[in-house]
């Protein structure tokens, strides 16, 4: 298919986010925790509407989350609610109502929190339907509709300026040294080591802690906001309101152009270059016009977003590859091709990055990489 200038989308199967199934196929990890569920919403259900023999997977996630929805009402009165199935120790759900409220008092548009326990992971959300972004993007790209991408780009770019500059960042932990090390440590621990079975040596290590320094660096340098941390089309979906936006309990106080590189260089759907640029010039207008202290040039801006992008994509290699090998959930490193083309091209293209883009180049898989330039 050939696809405007632009919009060459290139996107894995888009995951269901509705799954039917009739309530007792749904799997429990054991006995007290199904017990535990079914008196929760059994306490909940006659003050909501609720009809819980409606209960059916609405989604999940690389996480240990699940996600149902569940019918309320009847007749001309239906609705439906998602319910969050967050089993600790494993999960919190405390940050994820935490951050629903910033969203919500920032103006924008995500799941508000009906019912709560806490103490064992379960969440009544308000439900935001089933058109999810990037469902919808890649059937634009697909219809050659170049109007539809860049409406709901541009939606997407607005919600996160609003995030940004009305959303209340001093509660959030902040996105530091350590843990941007942390997140960069993924990668040699579950991409090199456990994924590809390879050894650097001395040379190659401080190579790469040199790489880590320059990144880290550049990340703490600019100016913090409240940062979605997976701000991504996956994560957002299609709503009248304006975009929905989903899985935001792991935000942080951190980089401006952390989110940005997150919705341009996705996990799941690439563009040409141009179409970033193009993108990322309406985000630091539309920054600049709300008073967020983006950099007042663009191209200093642009880099920044590239390097903040590498740091991201070099922890996503790692966390698929753990995906892979620690939680049995393969799926996602059938996508490590886009994360390897897009850190080696940054890699290449600044000065102090060279030598980490040799580190990546015995790991890509050159053929299948060349696809994603």
């Amino acid at each position: 298919m050939n696809y405007p200038r632009g919009l060459r989308g290139r996107a894995l199967p888009t995951p269901l986010v509705t799954t039917p199934a009739a309530p007792s196929s749904i799997a429990w990890p054991d006995e007290a925790r199904r017990a535990a569920f079914e008196r929760w919403l059994a306490g909940i259900a006659p003050a909501r509407g609720l009809v819980p023999h409606s209960l059916r997977s609405a989604s999940s996630d690389a996480s240990f989350r699940r996600y149902f929805r569940i019918d309320a009402g009847g007749g001309t009165k239906r609705s439906s609610f998602i319910v969050m199935d967050a089993p600790p120790p494993q999960e919190d759900v405390r940050p994820f109502v935490a951050v629903a409220q910033l969203l919500h008092d920032a103006g924008l548009h995500a799941p508000q929190v009906i019912e709560q326990d806490a103490a064992q992971g379960f969440l009544l959300l308000t439900d935001l339907g089933s058109r999810l972004y990037l469902a919808e993007l890649n059937e634009a790209v697909a219809r050659a509709d170049t109007p539809r991408v860049n409406a709901l780009m541009r939606d997407a770019i607005a919600a996160l300026v609003q995030w940004q500059s009305r959303g209340d960042a001093s509660g959030l932990p902040p996105y530091d040294d350590a843990l941007l090390r942390r997140e960069l440590a993924l990668f040699p621990d579950w991409c090199v080591a456990r994924e590809f079975g390879a050894t650097w040596n001395d040379t190659q290590r401080r190579q790469w802690d040199a790489a880590c320094d320059l990144l880290v660096r550049s990340a703490l340098a600019q100016p913090a906001v409240a940062v979605h941390r997976d701000y991504m089309p996956r994560n957002l979906m299609v709503t009248d309101a304006g975009p929905g936006i989903l899985d935001f309990q792991d935000a942080v106080r951190g980089p401006i152009a952390y989110d940005v590189a997150s919705l341009l260089r996705d996990a799941f759907i690439s563009w040409d270059e141009e179409q970033e640029i193009d993108w990322a010039v309406r985000y630091w207008e539309a920054a600049r016009q709300a008073g967020l202290p983006v950099a007042g040039d663009f191209g200093e801006f642009w880099r920044q977003l590239e390097w903040m992008g590498l740091q991201r994509h070099l922890k996503v290699l790692g966390i698929f590859c753990r995906l892979k090998h620690r939680d049995a959930k393969p799926k996602y490193s059938e996508d490590l091709p886009r994360f390897f083309a897009y850190a080696h091209k940054v890699a290449t293209r600044y000065n102090g990055l060279g030598p980490l883009a040799r580190l990546l180049e015995p790991l890509m898989g050159t053929d299948r990489v060349d696809a994603f330039y």
